[in-house]
């Protein structure tokens, strides 16, 4: 176990009692935490002013850029954590990877990993090459942000394995993501190798994250919903495990107070996992290593901590197609995730996807405060 520096914001006592980082830790609060994925972006006009004339990735390697962004969304909607501004892809360009953000389409790689050769040319790369200087835009970001952000936690951000070597090996976006699960089981070892390699390189960008000073560190599989059970336990868990390892030795004291006094307590960095269509994986996904597991919008929350055997805490899933309906819909939907959030050991509500960029500010800050209020 490695212990966080007595300045980090968990360490120091900034955010070890705030209720997202409670919640988290499986304490039911009594007012549910709430955030939003892509709550920091394209429905803020202060984000696309901010924007003009930057490159994603370019703005992802400028710290007071991406410090600036993640902040945004914290002073306009007053939600409980700011979730750092960047892309899965940045571990891949920090590594040397020709890849970039295409407007419109997303990530685009220059040359596509397809064959074992192609493999062992990436795999070349030495994960360990990914040292504190070449970290050194996402660590200014994230203390900047924190410095900002007083007991309000920041929750670090990192794709899943699978994820990004469903982009490495299809060369872009994908429906079906047909050519990285052909490599799955037309050339295991090529496959396994590329996994493990994609593991350390965003398990050290993760984990630059939470010694900087994020709070807690969620891992998007975006695209584990095209794997099967079995696909996933046997050809990809084990690189999220091996992912999420950057982070599960990380450690602070908090002080808890019960009948009995006062006492000091050793507690991890709070790990969360979210895929989209994941359904039939909650509960391999929880296994390789989480404390918290997301739900996306298409089973209800009951139903989710059922799967995970009613003793995980469970984040999410507002489906983000009704924050454009009637207000008098969006509350019922809501007050409908709330309840059903009930089933687990706590609940950090959320949506079951990202924040479409169409979306009406307003209708977050609202949100928010409707939660918070209950």
């Amino acid at each position: 176990m490695n212990t966080l520096d007595p300045s980090h914001p968990l360490a120091a006592g900034r955010t070890a009692s705030n209720r997202l980082v409670r919640a988290y830790q499986g304490e039911r609060q009594e007012v549910t935490p709430v955030w939003f994925m892509r709550q920091a972006g394209r429905s803020l006009p202060e984000y696309r002013e901010l924007r003009v004339g930057t490159r994603m990735l370019d703005a992802c390697l400028d710290p007071a850029l991406a410090s600036e962004i993640t902040l945004q969304p914290v002073r306009r909607h007053g939600v409980d954590a700011g979730i750092f501004f960047s892309d899965i892809v940045i571990p891949l360009r920090l590594a040397g990877v020709d890849v970039d953000i295409v407007p419109g389409k997303g990530p685009v790689l220059g040359s596509p990993v397809r064959t074992s050769a192609d493999v062992d040319r990436l795999t070349a790369i030495d994960p360990a090459s990914l040292d504190a200087e070449v970290f050194s835009p996402i660590v200014e970001a994230v203390r900047l942000t924190i410095a900002e952000l007083g007991d309000t936690p920041l929750i670090g951000f990192a794709g899943a394995p699978f994820t990004l070597a469903a982009y490495l090996v299809e060369g872009g976006p994908s429906k079906d993501h047909i050519r990285a699960r052909t490599l799955m089981h037309a050339d295991p070892a090529a496959w396994a190798k590329l996994m493990a390699w994609t593991a350390d390189v965003t398990g050290a960008f993760l984990r630059a994250q939470v010694l900087a000073g994020a709070s807690a560190a969620q891992l998007f599989d975006s695209w584990a919903g095209s794997l099967s059970l079995h696909d996933y336990t046997e050809h990809v868990a084990p690189a999220s495990t091996r992912a999420l390892s950057h982070v599960r030795d990380l450690t602070y004291e908090a002080s808890s107070v019960d009948a009995d006094g006062g006492e000091t307590q050793i507690r991890n960095v709070p790990v969360v996992h979210f895929g989209v269509g994941t359904g039939e994986l909650l509960k391999a996904m929880h296994e390789v290593g989480a404390d918290v597991v997301g739900v996306d919008y298409r089973i209800p929350l009951d139903e989710a901590s059922r799967r995970l055997g009613h003793v995980v805490p469970i984040q999410g899933n507002i489906d983000p197609a009704v924050l454009d309906a009637p207000w008098e819909v969006l509350e019922a939907h809501v007050v409908d995730v709330l309840e059903r959030g009930v089933d687990a050991p706590a609940h950090v509500l959320n949506l079951g996807h990202g924040v479409p960029p169409e979306t009406d500010p307003a209708v977050l800050t609202r949100l928010v405060e409707f939660v918070h209020s209950r």
